[in-house]
């Protein structure tokens, strides 16, 4: 079976704008997972983690124009609430690379060992460790501060967790675009491109949902999406 195109679509014409990927298939699920997977272990370098957030957000402001628009040719946002959702979604993202270096997020807790203690108290340490793969669905009304680059993204990455995103079919071009940033901040703080990954459609955001490697999810967006994730 030939997989179903994925069109951006003009909002103010309804017309067909461009065709800017495919639906992914099962198996195309399951490499994505896979991929964000093997590059879990690059993510626990903290200071590298940052500086990814950081040099996103940098890629995005920079980009601001052409995100701005290709955000509005798909969603008819207008680009003054775009602008300001971009802005949101940068300082999200510096936010969560201070949280990162801060690192109290881990909640450490350390009892040193007391061997005079009846009964002697062992060495006993705990702290937080990231869950693993996160898929993360776009919602339709913000294409970027609840999208690709969005909160859930970003405090994903920041906590170690690697991310698979499921583009939201009202904005899929602007979806492309932003994981394309995403990807090369990545590979300019020297981690793997593939800590985050995008796919398209219905039944690829329910495969996520489903595969073995996938610990949590962030979704923000309809019923039948919400309906089908929670059965």
């Amino acid at each position: 079976m030939a997989a179903e195109p994925v069109w951006s679509v003009d909002p103010r014409t309804g017309k067909p704008r461009e065709q800017v990927a495919v639906e992914a298939t099962a198996e195309e699920v399951d490499r994505a997972v896979r991929s964000a997977h093997a590059a879990r272990e690059a993510l626990a370098d903290r200071a590298a983690r940052a500086a990814f957030l950081r040099t996103a957000a940098d890629l995005l402001d920079a980009s601001g124009g052409h995100v701005v628009e290709a955000a509005d040719a798909e969603t008819a946002l207008g680009p003054v609430r775009l602008t300001g959702e971009l802005a949101r979604t940068t300082a999200q993202l510096r936010a969560f690379a201070e949280v990162v270096e801060d690192g109290s997020f881990l909640d450490v807790r350390i009892d040193l060992p007391d061997p005079a203690a009846t009964p002697p108290r062992p060495d006993l340490r705990r702290w937080k460790i990231p869950l693993g793969v996160v898929a993360v669905y776009a919602a339709s009304n913000f294409p970027l501060a609840f999208s690709v680059p969005g909160g859930d993204t970003a405090s994903a990455l920041a906590a170690g967790c690697p991310v698979v995103v499921k583009a939201h079919p009202d904005h899929p071009a602007t979806s492309e675009l932003c994981a394309s940033l995403l990807r090369r901040a990545a590979v300019k703080a020297g981690l793997p491109e593939d800590v985050v990954v995008l796919v398209h459609g219905f039944d690829a955001g329910v495969g996520l949902v489903r595969h073995p490697l996938v610990a949590a999810a962030g979704f923000t967006g309809s019923i039948r999406g919400g309906r089908a994730l929670f059965d």
